[in-house]
């Protein structure tokens, strides 16, 4: 038997651990070499970088539709605290600095949450759709991720209008699991995002054109059958051509997932392989 958690022990213990990762991050966030992003501006930075949409009631499962219109409330109170910022030179931008804490009392909802990699409910939940498509956007520009965290090696909801490649997601917990990137460029970044009636829409944009364009990708996706079980396997990889030449100036490897599929297997789209693949074994 694995041994447990200091946090998986009681509930006394998990809220101890939450407050000493949210005193350790405040602590963390005194450094003086943090610079991190903080002004905003109403007018647009002249360049779009990237834009992108995602569905806010997009069906996962059989979760409580409540829940999915709460999540449509909760994204349109934090949208309104990110829109406009400025990611200027050697800034950092953190999600839950601009957003602050989700409570009740500041109007966020119940929304789905992942608790010990199982679907639950919480207050503010659902709000990992605004750092994924933040995440999703960033990955089309020269910018860099310092704090990136990944729900657990499983896949908890069948594909349903799924726009962007499974893996790329993001998980957060406010404060201490936070989405964070770097502006290592000599010019300044900017997010524009709006919560609508049906899409969280976002705009990534700069003070003049990049010389690049982005391609994100997956490689090696299957899904295999081993044990007993079905996992999901895919790779993701980052490519940019210089606009000017189309060369190929840039190949990097972002992330690579193996998850347990936990839903029916009648809801996977895609043939079931016998056994792990080899570029999977390989990996």
């Amino acid at each position: 038997m694995a041994r447990r958690l200091f946090g998986e022990i009681h509930p006394i213990t998990y809220r101890m651990s939450v407050a000493k990762g949210r005193v350790l991050r405040n602590v963390s966030d005194l450094r003086p070499s943090l610079r991190l992003a903080r002004a905003r501006d109403a007018a647009d930075l002249p360049a779009v970088v990237y834009r992108h949409s995602s569905l806010i009631r997009r069906r996962l499962g059989n979760v409580d539709p409540e829940l999915r219109e709460n999540k449509a409330v909760s994204l349109s109170i934090a949208a309104p605290k990110v829109d406009g910022v400025l990611i200027r030179p050697g800034e950092v931008f953190s999600f839950w600095k601009l957003v602050g804490p989700v409570t009740a009392r500041r109007g966020y909802r119940e929304g789905l949450t992942i608790d010990h990699d199982r679907a639950a409910s919480g207050i503010g939940g659902g709000m990992c759709q605004f750092t994924n498509l933040i995440h999703w956007m960033v990955l089309h520009a020269p910018l860099e991720v310092v704090e990136h965290h990944h729900h657990s090696g499983l896949d908890l909801f069948p594909d349903f209008n799924r726009q962007i490649p499974f893996g790329t997601g993001t998980s957060i917990v406010y404060n201490y699991l936070d989405y964070r990137f770097r502006n290592p460029t000599p010019q300044t970044f900017q997010l524009r995002v709006s919560a609508g009636a049906e899409y969280l829409s976002g705009e990534l944009r700069a003070e003049s054109a990049l010389p690049l364009k982005y391609h994100v990708h997956e490689q090696d996706s299957c899904f295999f059958r081993q044990d007993g079980n079905v996992y999901r396997h895919n790779s993701i990889y980052r490519t940019a051509r210089d606009k000017r030449t189309g060369l190929e100036v840039l190949r990097q490897h972002v992330s690579t997932t193996t998850a347990l599929v936990c839903y029916p297997e009648e809801l996977i789209r895609h043939p079931i392989l016998d056994g792990r693949p080899a570029a999977v074994a390989s990996r």
